[in-house]
This record gives C-alpha cells, structure tokens and sequence, in this order.
C-alpha cells in the first residue's frame, strides 16, 4: 500500500499491512453490513453471505433443514472473544448458551447433514455431552495444534493437541460424496483415521485463521460437503471457513458479533 491510505489502515498488525483494511476499505465494505434481520427477508430463498448477529439469533432465522453442514469454533472465553450479552457468563449460563445454538443447529440441518465442532480439550468433555444431547456422535478427530492458548500450557504438560467433535443429524449422511446408510454391511470404510497428525501448523501461526490451518477446513469440506453445498459458521471471526468454501465452491452463511472482524472477514472473502 502507497500514498495516504497506507497511514490510514485500521485494526492492522503492525507487522503484516495486507490484515488491515483502508478507509476507502471501510467505506465500501460498512455500508454492506447486514444484521439478523436481513436474514431469509425475502421467504423465499436463502441467500448466502455475511451477518452481523449472535449465533443464536442468526441460526433461529434459518430455515429448517436447509443447511449441509455446520462448521463451528465456539469462544473459548465467552468475555473475550464477544457474545453479545455484555455481562459476564457462569459456567451455567455459558453451557445453556451453547445448548441453544446446538438446539439451533440441529434443526437448521437436512436430515444427511453434519457438524463439526472445533474445540480446545478443556470444553472438549463439555461440548461432547452437548452434542450427544441433538445428534448422533461419530468420531472426536485430533489434531496437531502447537498453537494451542499457552496460558494453558503453563504447568505440567505442554498441549498440543486439539479436538474435532463430528456428529450428524442421523444415522445416514453424507461423506465423501456418498450417503452412508445406517445399516450397510458392504459398506469399506474412510482410510482416513480421527487422528490428522499430518496437518501441520504452516499456516496456524497466522491470527486471522485463529490458528487454525486451512487444511483442516478444506479437509472437513472435502469429506462432508459437495460443490454448492451450504455451509454455516455460526463464529465467523475474521472468515477462515468462507474463504476455504468459496474456493472449494460451497455456498456459506456466517455469523459474527464483532463489527470489525466481521468488516476483515467480508474483505477476505470477496478477495478469495
């Protein structure tokens, strides 16, 4: 970036210009926000793209089972990372707060379709119990994160490893292109393992994909997901899971409280 606007970048690291954004940037983008209510305005068809909205009350304007998969990052801390609430969660009030966007998300899905819940292993025990609640639970993946919060990593053993809940809506779903059917005998399985110890973490160094690495995104579209599929990211953040979908060619819908990581992320994915 030259001249003027180069001394006008916003929410930028210092140290990489390209994650900020211009004012003429912010110009373009701001005034294409959309909120909850511009969700499924029309009745009748759904439109993909960006929202400025809580999980919750974005999912609760979805259709039903008008989704393929969901692809979600909850906050690990619910004050830092923004819910929207503005005061301080319990532990009691954060589970029931997870509870309802699952309640959500479930019922937003078709009946093939599937989530996969990233989380860190301290909510990984939390988040199963959750999900086993609405949908049938198929694997917990793991895979190597060496970017892990290091605030965690102060005692005893040094994590480097994060989870990936998978769970479907039914016993039939899609993946890798195929119906699964609840009873198949002739049915061969993935040679793909729950353990991804060949993702590394080239580009989970990178803030704006919240450490982590497109790989794991495009793997989990690859396996669950087809070409115009709609995915759904309920925490879009800076817009890791649409910039991987655009390029893999699904059609994406997300949801984020932050107005300016929400600006970040409309700007990566219109430059994908």
């Amino acid at each position: 970036m030259k001249g003027k606007e180069s001394q006008n970048l916003l929410f930028s690291d210092p140290l990489n210009e390209s994650q900020g954004l211009t004012i003429s940037e912010i110009n373009r983008y701001l005034p294409a926000v959309r909120t909850v209510d511009d969700i499924f305005s029309d009745g009748e068809k759904l439109e993909d793209g960006l929202y400025l909205a809580d999980a919750r009350d974005g999912l609760s304007r979805v259709p039903d089972r008008s989704i393929d998969i969901v692809i979600a990052f909850p906050p690990i801390d619910p004050m830092k990372e923004g819910i929207g609430t503005g005061e301080q969660f319990t532990l009691g009030e954060f589970y029931n707060w997870n509870e309802d966007w699952l309640a959500e998300s479930h019922r937003v899905l078709r009946v093939t379709g599937s989530i996969y819940l990233l989380c860190n292993w301290k909510n990984s025990g939390m988040y199963h119990n959750l999900l086993s609640q609405y949908f049938h639970v198929q694997s917990r993946i793991t895979w190597r994160n060496h970017y892990e919060n290091s605030e965690s990593q102060h005692r005893g053993w040094k994590n480097v490893h994060s989870d990936i809940w998978f769970a479907t809506k039914s016993e039939e779903f899609l993946f890798e292109g195929d119906i699964i059917p609840s009873l198949n005998e002739n049915y061969i399985p993935n040679k793909m393992n729950n353990f991804w110890g060949d993702v590394l973490d080239d580009s989970g160094s990178n803030p704006l994909n919240n450490n982590i690495p497109e790989k794991v995104i495009n793997r989990i579209l690859d396996a669950s997901s087809f070409k115009l599929s709609w995915v759904l990211d309920p925490f879009t953040r800076y817009g890791l899971t649409g910039a991987v979908s655009k390029k893999m060619g699904r059609r994406f819908i997300g949801f984020e409280t932050n107005q300016d990581q929400l600006l970040m992320a409309m700007k990566r994915i219109d430059q994908t």
